[in-house]
């Protein structure tokens, strides 16, 4: 090679740009790939939290609920989690009276899975030791609340490099229309 056509090349910067694409590319595509799915878990998240709040909430405007009533207010978890499978989803529904300071009664507690199954996370009913119910929430003895939970699990389109993120959302509601709601067949 002669001294003029190295001069040359080295000279030339008009392929600098391509190659300066090539290194960053990869490392721009998998840094947005993470932003988007840290943002699809985040929404999973809020819409978990939002699902066990709506049930909580229909559940306390009533006097008196039915098994049949609770099934049909479980329906609200997975329109609120579309576009989201709402296949790894579970609800639990349940009614803890306050007898003193520090004893409570669970009186009702009712799970739901999409396919009807026995689930994972909420298939037994409420333990009010783990419910974490804030003391403040019962005005008196005698007087109950609502505690909806909605567990999902969130699988990332990236499985390969992001591990599956597991919610778990309580809400908790005193009853509107009576001091306990009454299940009459749960």
């Amino acid at each position: 090679m002669s001294r003029s056509l190295i001069r040359r090349l080295a000279g030339d910067e008009s392929g600098v740009s391509a190659v300066e694409f090539a290194l960053i590319a990869p490392v721009m595509l998998l840094f947005y790939a993470g932003m988007v799915d840290l943002c699809q878990g985040y929404m999973a998240l809020k819409r978990t939290s939002h699902a066990a709040s709506a049930v909580a909430d229909l559940v306390s405007q009533s006097r008196t609920i039915t098994k049949a009533d609770i099934n049909s207010i479980f329906e609200v978890g997975p329109a609120i989690m579309a576009p989201f499978a709402s296949t790894s989803m579970e609800q639990r529904i349940s009614s803890v009276t306050r007898v003193s300071a520090n004893k409570y009664t669970l009186n009702w507690s009712r799970s739901w899975t999409p396919d009807g199954g026995a689930g994972t996370k909420m298939n037994k009913p409420l333990v009010i030791a783990d419910a974490g119910i804030p003391a403040d929430m019962f005005p008196a003895d005698g007087d109950s609340i609502i505690v909806a939970e909605a567990y999902y699990k969130y699988s990332s389109p990236f499985q390969q490099f992001l591990p599956a993120a597991e919610f778990t959302r309580r809400a908790y509601l005193n009853p509107r229309e009576a001091t306990v709601i009454t299940c009459s067949d749960c």
